[in-house]
């Protein structure tokens, strides 16, 4: 009877320890997909006035050397917006960065607009009101 039980711990044991594995996996896969889409991102903007032809291959050429593919590369103006795929084990997660100036989509220079991260978080950016910038310190 104890023969039993140690095969059922062992099977569960080792059920527990594949899903542990398949998690790991899942996780390797979204970080490679994330990081190369973000370089692949910087490297199209940063050529972007190149062409998109030339700002696509190099994030390609970007995303390659990170474990990834290039599913989709659009550069407009001096925006580049780039989808990665990145493979481990059964996992093949799609992972969208955009890159750009600070100013593009309508932003000032001067600290006003906002810009939105891939995964949809809202970032902003307000500049203070006229007069508040520091106050005087002498007399």
């Amino acid at each position: 009877m104890a023969t039993v039980w140690v095969t059922v711990t062992v099977t569960a044991l080792c059920a527990v320890f594949a899903a542990v594995l398949l998690m790991g996996q899942a996780a390797l896969a979204r970080h490679r997909a994330g990081g190369a889409a973000d370089l692949a991102a910087l490297a199209a903007a940063d050529h972007a006035l190149e062409g998109e032809a030339v700002a696509c291959s190099l994030a390609r050429r970007v995303a390659g050397a990170q474990g990834a593919g290039v599913v989709r590369c659009v550069v407009r103006g001096e925006v580049s917006d780039v989808v990665t795929e990145a493979r481990a084990g059964p996992y093949a997660p799609r992972v969208r960065a955009r890159a750009g100036p600070a100013t593009a989509g309508g932003g000032s220079a001067a600290g006003g607009g906002s810009a939105r991260r891939a995964d949809g978080q809202g970032l902003s950016r307000t500049s203070p009101p006229p007069g508040a910038e520091r106050p005087s310190g002498g007399s």
